[in-house]
Parts: C-alpha cells; sequence; structure tokens
C-alpha cells in the first residue's frame, strides 16, 4: 500500500531498533509534525535538547541523503494529508448525496467482507482467551481510534473486572497509568494508518513486562504487529479525510459476542449490578420522570424544606 514507503511509516518501521536520541525525534515528530516540517535540523535539536548531528543521523538512517531530503518527505506527507479534503471534493464533485451516500456504505461492505475473508479464527480464539485470563486488560486507542477503544472497554466492563483504558496525552502518562502491568495482563492496542506513536509505546512497555499483547490493525506488517503476539486484522483504508471504522468496529463486535458466549453468568451478573445502580441512583436523586397520560411529571418536591 501506499503509505509503506512514506516518511511516518519509515519512522514506525525502523522505531524499534532506534538510539534513544533518535526514538525522541521520532516520538516528537509524530506527535507534532506540523510544527517539525518547517524546522531546520538545528531548530529541531535545540527544541529537544539534543545536537544537530543527531538529528542529521536521524534522517540518515531513515534512508534519506541529508536532512533537507527527509525534510522534503515530511512536507510532501503533510501536504497530502492536508488535501486530504479537496481529493474528497474531487472524487464526489459531479455526485450527488444520494450516490454518495451508496458509495461510501457499499465501501465499507466491501470492507467487511474482506476482513472476514483475511481474519486468522486461531488468532481471534487466542484473543478471546487472553483477553478471559488476563488478570488486568489494559485498551489503548487514541485519535480516530478512541471511540473504538472506549466501546470495548465500555462491554468488556460488563463482561470481567480489571478493564482499564488508557488515556493520556503522552507517552510518560501513559506508563504511569500501566506502572504495574506484568506477565499475569494484558494489553489491547488499536491503532490504524496513520498508526499512533503512543499506542506503539504502550505496546513495547507492555511486551517488555512480558504482558500479553493484541493489536488491532490494518495489515501484518504494520509497526503494530512488532510487539504483539495476537493479531486482528480489519480493512480501514478509504479515500476519505475520514477514516472508515466499520470493519474494525465489527471485529470488536465479534469480540464482545464471543466473550459473552464464553462467560454468560458474568455478564448477567454485570447487568444486574449496573441495574442496580442505575435503580440506586435514581432513588436518590428522587427525580425520575413520570406520565399521567401525555404530560411528564417530574417526581421532585417543590418544597424548600425538602
Amino acid at each position: 500500500m501506499e503509505y509503506n514507503n512514506d516518511v511516518i511509516s519509515r519512522i514506525n518501521g525502523k522505531y524499534d531498533k532506534m538510539s534513544k536520541g533518535h526514538k525522541a525525534i521520532a516520538r516528537y515528530i509524530s506527535d507534532h509534525y506540523d510544527q517539525a516540517v518547517f524546522m531546520t535540523a538545528a531548530k529541531l535539536g535545540n527544541t529537544l535538547g539534543i545536537s544537530e548531528s543527531t538529528v542529521v543521523r536521524f534522517a540518515s538512517g531513515l534512508g534519506y541523503e541529508g536532512y533537507p531530503e527527509f525534510q522534503k518527505a515530511l512536507e510532501e506527507w503533510v501536504k497530502n494529508k492536508l488535501t486530504s479534503a479537496q481529493k474528497v471534493s474531487g472524487k464526489y464533485a459531479s455526485s450527488t448525496q444520494s450516490e454518495i451516500l451508496t458509495s461510501v456504505l457499499t465501501s465499507d461492505m466491501e470492507k467487511i467482507q474482506d476482513t472476514m475473508n483475511n481474519m486468522d479464527p486461531q488468532a481471534f480464539e487466542m484473543a478471546i482467551n487472553i483477553i478471559l485470563e488476563a488478570k488486568h486488560v489494559y485498551i489503548m486507542g487514541l485519535r480516530s481510534c478512541a471511540p473504538l477503544a472506549g466501546f470495548l472497554h465500555f462491554y468488556l466492563n460488563m463482561i470481567r473486572g480489571n478493564v482499564i483504558l488508557l488515556d493520556s496525552t503522552s507517552v510518560t502518562e501513559t506508563f504511569e497509568q500501566m506502572l504495574r502491568i506484568d506477565n499475569k495482563d494484558a494489553i489491547i492496542g488499536i491503532s490504524f494508518p496513520r498508526y499512533s506513536m503512543r499506542t506503539l509505546k504502550a505496546m513495547e512497555f507492555a511486551n517488555d513486562r512480558n504482558a500479553k499483547v493484541i493489536s488491532i490493525t490494518d495489515a501484518v506488517h504494520s509497526p503494530m504487529c512488532l510487539y504483539s503476539s495476537c493479531n486482528l486484522l480489519a480493512r480501514s483504508d478509504m479515500f476519505s479525510i475520514v477514516d472508515s471504522l466499520v470493519a474494525p468496529l465489527s471485529v470488536i463486535n465479534a469480540l464482545v459476542v464471543a466473550l459473552c458466549q464464553r462467560r454468560p453468568q458474568e455478564v448477567k451478573k454485570g447487568l444486574e449490578l449496573l441495574e442496580e445502580a442505575w435503580n440506586n441512583y435514581q432513588v436518590y436523586l428522587n427525580d425520575e420522570i413520570n406520565f399521567i397520560g401525555d404530560e411528564p411529571i417530574l417526581n421532585y418536591s417543590l418544597r424548600k424544606d425538602i
């Protein structure tokens, strides 16, 4: 696929073998590419507190002849990213709203079909077992993948306890939340192009602590697979400014259904506890809405002494 040769994919692909200084540069560029694209090697070095020569060696290590060629590649990548909205407009310029709807839905159906045809049943079964056997399950998905991570976290909480959603703005904060992860735990990392460096770092940290690592990503050559022993692959690409997450969400739905099938009593107990909490919360506030005829009546007293 095209993104395999772009500058960010090169960074992700070589990240695991980089030196400490080069990893700092890689993280900064991935998280602040809109600023880094305008920086000279000296400016980037000053920003990170490293030497200009380290920045130049970083560019060479990615396969570029020097920093200017690297900067040009980064500029091209940012340019393509920023003009993606224009590409969408060009693709659908002569389409009606109904045709756009049909085109997008058809594209999503094709991605689900492709995901279904290429899913590894053994990897799926392994993921189920890992999630059920882990003492703690950590989940991480950032940017457009955050809704997927939140969705999975919500339902795993009903199936089992000790599920932690990692949500932070820095690698340091992520490590703080994962401080006690060990070989009895598991992490589920969710990321698609453009891959999240923070999610990759969390998976690397978990792997170093001998935790079980599950990735939900797009392809076997994804950098997410560097640290994962169980890869659930789902198509996500779309010629659009919007990432297509329908297929990954379907995979997550399948995970939830399979887990419910394996642990029906735990699910029933979780739902009962949740319903009890809802009822207690409403009774505590005493503000339920009842209906008399067609008129809603708020069930709270208007007396000031209550």
